[in-house]
């Protein structure tokens, strides 16, 4: 039975992959991708998270709930909200957002019974004063919202019936989500709903769950489909911190060292703030199941209200055999998925709201050289850490978690207690970097020095750091760049002895440059430092970072806070500057001869994600490429803001967004004009300025 399972999930996979979503066109879905932290998660306008792997899913572009960013390692398939409550005394109803089913999201599938409006989209703001979308009032460094309800029975825009969708509660809800760039906060993504009643009944015993299926697999190592790539998940539940956690049991070890949980953070409905630790009655019940298994009776899928209304109301956590036998059997390799759930709400009358937030958490595992499957409590420590920190986000104000605004909590002065309030490091200073022949240029401005802390309410900016990788970190099969790059200087003020007092006078300019950028205010960008990497090879791969750091808090306890290196990071390719007119000689390529393998291409094996550079080029030309027999190989137009987005190499081991070259070089991947990979031998190549007219010849040997 369960391969049959298997099986159906892997071609009800395959065939989303091929065949556009059945009312995707007609109905409002619509879904975005975190980007702000370090966690790149699909979240869609119907509160869900994970995109199953289809769609819009795509391995370099598009990842479900991809961590480290740029790791290739995968932790969901798909999550959404449950709303289960008793109505008109005796009637269960339950509403899910998301279900175990072998596609995913299906417009009308049953199990999917949340509704956007027709044309409703994903709405995006920032916190970040230099964002596009910012706004005063944003959470986050990267606030998602829409809204959605369980109400309709027919898929709007359409005449496609929601299946076993037969008593709607009448929910409306609205959803938000935030992400922080923030080094200490960049792991977790916090998901913020507020439901509301909108029926003209009651909701008695309401329990509120979200359910969420993990699959923890690096795609660099297996790409996703079959039976194989879901079942080596292992599972487990931390009561002490009310999180659910996956971790892959026996998947790619050594290339999945990491966790993923889903954590409650609290609650608020009409008699205030609620939550287990404060109201005896309520509970928080975790349970898992085995993929679509019909047949275990403890470990089943639910596949009506009242079963998932059981599951919400009776967690595996409560039984008397948790710890001896059911919490080591859900540890070990299997197809599972998550459900916890919260509650009882009492009573929820018509137009009153339940507000609930989780948070989805990922970690690094702590090594200690004990296989995957073991998930012992050191190997959870940095997982126990960011689940703590993503619960200090949600209290804000609410320091000592009573859900009251007591003496000194009011930071803000507002009256109120203000949640998802983190303390903060300075802004991330606004750079500019400038590639150049063996060497590359950071310039940088001094908004952070104006930072003013939300928690101390003082400027305290103490200075900068300035981050490189090593040689070669982009080739690699796995990218973690945060953690590839290494701290190569320290500059902080020198006017007290908290860290090296070394003052900023060394990367001070005599007088601030511009560089005829504009801000957010349309104002002129100026820059005031300056620091020069030398003795560069031109050709390779940099990525660097600068932050600012503050002089942390005794008073409140804060230590010295650093902001994040994701957001800036540059990828700098030093080479050649743009050679208008050819007044700095002759347009050339190298390596010269190409023998196969460019040392700068490291692992790659792949014959087409291959390169050579075409160097001292003019700022606008077109480059063509002929055999040594005069036949045209491939042509390409070149100008000074080329950021090698036309070859596979930048594609996979770079990132086209955040690339910096010279402005005189472009990279071409050895392919001709229909994607044939080229015979080795001597080939003829001419450069046309754009601007002159003017065309110069040369000619390159390629060694197989």
């Amino acid at each position: 039975m369960f391969l049959k399972q298997y099986l159906n999930r892997f071609f009800g996979l395959l065939i989303a992959c091929i065949i556009p979503l059945t009312g995707f066109s007609q109905a409002s879905f619509d879904e975005k991708l975190t980007t702000a932290g370090n966690i790149r998660m699909t979240i869609n306008n119907l509160g869900m998270i994970g995109n199953a792997f289809k769609g819009s899913y795509n391995i370099l572009a598009y990842p479900s709930c991809e961590f480290p960013a740029n790791s290739g390692i995968e932790h969901l398939f798909q999550g959404g909200l449950w709303i289960g409550s008793m109505i008109n005394g005796s009637q269960v109803a339950v509403s899910s957002g998301a279900t175990d089913d072998a596609a995913g999201y299906t417009t009308g599938k049953s199990g999917f019974e949340f509704t956007a409006a027709l044309g409703a989209k994903i709405k995006e703001r920032s916190s970040l004063i230099d964002n596009p979308l910012y706004e005063t009032n944003a959470v986050s460094h990267q606030d998602f919202l829409s809204d959605f309800t369980d109400k309709n029975i027919v898929v709007p825009g359409t005449n496609i019936a929601i299946s076993s969708h037969n008593f709607p509660l009448g929910a409306d809800v609205h959803f938000e989500s935030y992400n922080y760039n923030f080094n200490f906060a960049n792991y977790f993504v916090i998901l913020n709903y507020t439901i509301t009643n909108n029926s003209t009944t009651n909701w008695d015993s309401v329990f509120i769950g979200y359910w969420k299926d993990g699959v923890v697999r690096n795609i660099n190592v297996t790409p996703p489909g079959g039976s194989a790539f879901y079942n080596k998940g292992g599972n487990g539940f931390l009561d002490s911190l009310d999180i659910a956690y996956e971790f892959d049991g026996n998947g790619d070890p050594g290339f999945t060292e990491t966790y993923v949980g889903l954590k409650y953070l609290g609650s608020i409905d009409p008699a205030g703030f609620a939550h287990p630790l404060l109201r005896p009655n309520m509970k928080i019940n975790y349970n898992s199941w085995q993929f679509q298994n019909s047949a275990d009776p403890l470990y089943f899928s639910p596949t009506d209200d009242n079963q998932k209304y059981g599951k919400m109301t009776a967690g595996l956590n409560h039984r008397a055999d948790w710890q001896t036998v059911i919490r080591p059997s859900l540890s070990q390799p299997n197809n599972r998925s998550h459900l916890m759930a919260v509650g009882p709400f009492v009573q929820i009358k018509p137009g009153e709201t339940i507000n609930i937030s989780f948070a989805l958490v990922c970690a690094k595992k702590n090594e200690d050289g004990k296989p995957n499957t073991s998930d012992n409590d050191f190997q959870k420590q940095i997982l126990v850490q960011n689940s703590k920190f993503a619960q200090t986000a949600y209290n804000g104000e609410d320091i000592n978690f009573n859900g009251l605004l007591d003496a000194g909590e009011d930071r803000d002065g507002n009256g109120v207690i203000t949640r998802f309030v983190l303390p903060a490091p300075p802004v991330i200073p606004r750079m500019k970097v400038i590639a150049a022949e063996n060497k590359m240029e950071i310039y940088w401005t001094k908004n952070a020095e104006a930072s003013v802390d939300p928690i101390s309410k003082k400027k305290d900016f103490e200075g900068y750091r300035l981050y490189k990788t090593a040689l070669g970190f982009d080739v690699k099969q796995t990218q973690d760049i945060a953690k590839s790059l290494k701290l190569v200087a320290e500059f902080d003020r020198a006017d007290n002895t908290l860290f090296s007092n070394t003052g900023l006078q060394s990367i001070a300019l005599p007088d601030s440059v511009t560089f005829g950028e504009l801000g957010p205010l349309d104002e002129p960008i100026f820059y005031h430092y300056k620091y020069t990497f030398d003795n560069l090879q031109n050709g390779w791969q940099h990525a660097i970072a600068l932050t600012a750091f503050d002089q942390g808090d005794k008073v409140n306890n804060l230590e010295s806070l650093e902001s994040s290196t994701l957001p800036n990071i540059k990828r700098v390719f030093p080479g050649m500057p743009a050679n208008d007119g050819f007044e700095n000689g002759e347009p050339f390529v190298y390596p010269n001869p190409y023998y196969g393998l460019a040392a700068w291409e490291g692992l790659s094996t792949n014959p087409e994600s291959k390169k050579i550079y075409f160097a001292n080029l003019p700022a606008n030309c077109v480059v063509k490429i002929f055999t040594s027999s005069g036949d045209l190989v491939d042509q390409f137009t070149h100008n000074e803001s080329y950021n090698g987005s036309d070859i596979k190499w930048n594609n996979t081991y770079a990132d086209p967004s955040k690339n910096q070259f010279s402005g005189g070089e472009h990279a071409w991947d050895l392919l001709s004009a229909d994607n044939q990979i080229i015979a080795r031998g001597i080939y003829m190549f001419s450069v046309k300025d754009n601007k002159t007219g003017k065309v110069v010849n040369g000619k390159f040997a390629l060694i197989k």
